[in-house]
């Protein structure tokens, strides 16, 4: 049973390290509440042909699914390694109290998992980005944005 903050991180890394041998890649991730595990996640990327299958994300949807809700305010996630772009931001839109991570996005670069060029690609104007980027009919897509501006029974988030 986990007890403290090295106790919940022991469990993602052994999230981690079991996953490699489950056609997974090596990292794993624990969300908590109220000093509780409530879900639990690991790299499926490969396994289940899903790019987005990151560790960090499907505990995410594990721990919204189980609480019944997207905001996971007064939860914390221990992951195995430093999130990569895409988990970091559903780490902020999930509104997660705290992140404890183990291996850096440095020593994920070491073994081939390197993200500094997605960070390099959003410092980059639209123009200069390696997929090619344009917006269009974007009047006629403020409909649903101006729609949703005028509702008023809707639930923010």
């Amino acid at each position: 049973m986990c007890k403290n903050n090295e106790d919940f991180m022991r469990k993602a890394i052994h999230l981690s390290v079991e996953n490699i041998d489950q056609n997974g890649g090596p990292f794993g991730a624990v969300i908590v509440k109220n000093g509780e595990v409530i879900a639990t996640g690991v790299n499926r990327v490969t396994s289940n042909n899903d790019p987005t299958a990151h560790a960090e994300v499907n505990a995410i949807r594990e721990a919204a699914k189980k609480l019944g809700h997207f905001d996971l305010s007064g939860c914390e996630i221990y992951s195995s390694c430093e999130p990569c772009p895409m988990c970091l931001g559903a780490i902020y839109w999930a509104r997660l109290d705290k992140l404890f991570y183990a291996n850096s996005k440095s020593d994920a670069k070491d073994i081939d998992f390197d993200d500094s060029f997605i960070y390099d690609e959003l410092d980059l104007p639209l123009e200069k980005r390696k997929i090619p980027t344009k917006q269009m009919l974007r009047t006629e897509a403020m409909v649903a944005f101006n729609k949703w501006k005028d509702k008023e029974d809707k639930l923010e988030y």
